[in-house]
C-alpha cells in the first residue's frame, strides 16, 4: 500500500511540475500569436525604434524597454544596501525585544497593495523630488525610489531568513579565534547565506521589472529615451496599463501584445542570468 501511495505522490508532483511548464509555454504562445501582426509589420525595428505614435500607426518599443530596465536598475541600487543592512541588523545585531516587531513590520510592508505605494509616491515623493532636483517630480527617479521601497521588504525578509540558517557553531568558532562581530558577519554569515541572498535579489528583480500600478502613478508615460532621470518616462507595464483599452486598430493591439512578449523575454533573461550565472559561480567558489 505504501508503494502505491509513494508512486501516486511522485506522479502527482511530476504532473504539477509539468503543468507549470505547460502554463508558461501557453502564456508565451498566446502572447506570440497576438503579436504576429506587429512582428510582421515592424520586425526588429520594433525594438530599436523610439517613436510611439498610435495615430500614425508607428510603434517603437525602445523607450518602454529603456524605462523598464533603468527603473529596475535604480530600484535595485537603492534597495540592495538597505535590505542587506536591515537583514544583518535583524539576524545579528538587534536586541531580542526588537527582532520580532521590526521583522513583522517589514513583512507587513510586502502585503501593502502596489496601488497604495503608487498613490503614496504621487502625493509624497513627487513633491520631494520636484523640490530637491527640479523637474515636475513625475519622473524615472521617482519611479525608481517607489520601486525600491516596494521590493525592500522582499529582499530584507528573505535575506534575514537566509542569514538565520548560519549554524551557531560556525559563528562561535569564529569568535573563539578572535573574530569581531564585523568579521563574523563578513566572513561567515554572508558567505554561508550567499545563495539565499542572491535568491532574494532574483525575487526583487522579478517584482520590480513587472510592477505596473505603482510606477504608473509616478512615471508619466512619456515615450522618450532620456538620460535625465528627472524627466517623465515610460516602461512596458506603464504603457500597457495606460494604453491597452485605447487600442482601436489591429496593429496597435498587436504592438501592445508584442510589448508584453518582450517583457516576458526580458524577465526570463534576467532571471536566467542571475540564477545560472551567479549561483553557479557561488558553487564554484
Amino acid at each position: 500500500m505504501s508503494l502505491i501511495i509513494d508512486k501516486f505522490f511522485a506522479n502527482s508532483t511530476k504532473l504539477i511540475a509539468v503543468g507549470i511548464l505547460l502554463l508558461v509555454a501557453s502564456i508565451f504562445a498566446i502572447l506570440f500569436e497576438h503579436s504576429l501582426t506587429s512582428i510582421q509589420a515592424f520586425g526588429v525595428s520594433f525594438v530599436t525604434e523610439t517613436k510611439w505614435a498610435p495615430n500614425l500607426e508607428k510603434f517603437g518599443a525602445l523607450p518602454a524597454i529603456y524605462g523598464s530596465v533603468l527603473s529596475t536598475f535604480l530600484a535595485m541600487i537603492l534597495a540592495v544596501p538597505v535590505a542587506i543592512g536591515v537583514a544583518i541588523f535583524l539576524s545579528e545585531l538587534a536586541p531580542a525585544k526588537l527582532k520580532s516587531p521590526v521583522g513583522v513590520s517589514i513583512e507587513l510592508l510586502a502585503a501593502i497593495p502596489s496601488v497604495i505605494y503608487g498613490m503614496w509616491g504621487l502625493f509624497y515623493f513627487v513633491p520631494i523630488v520636484r523640490d530637491a532636483v527640479g523637474g515636475i517630480g513625475i519622473s524615472m527617479l521617482t519611479a525608481g525610489i517607489v520601486l525600491s521601497i516596494m521590493i525592500l521588504p522582499f529582499m530584507a525578509a528573505v535575506t534575514r531568513d537566509a542569514m538565520n540558517t548560519t549554524p551557531d557553531i560556525l559563528k562561535e568558532s569564529a569568535y573563539a579565534l578572535g573574530g569581531t562581530k564585523w568579521d563574523v558577519i563578513k566572513d561567515i554569515v554572508i558567505p554561508y547565506a550567499k545563495a539565499g541572498i542572491i535568491g532574494s535579489f532574483i525575487l526583487a528583480l522579478g517584482r520590480a521589472i513587472g510592477e505596473t500600478m505603482a510606477v504608473t502613478f509616478v512615471m508619466g508615460n512619456v515615450h522618450k529615451v532620456s538620460t535625465d532621470l528627472t524627466q517623465p518616462a515610460t516602461s512596458i507595464p506603464v504603457t500597457l496599463a495606460n494604453e491597452f483599452t485605447e487600442a482601436d486598430t489591429d496593429l496597435y493591439y498587436s504592438s501592445l501584445f508584442e510589448l508584453s512578449l518582450l517583457l516576458l523575454v526580458i524577465s526570463f533573461t534576467i532571471i536566467f542570468v542571475a540564477k545560472f550565472y551567479f549561483l553557479r559561480r557561488k558553487k564554484a567558489v
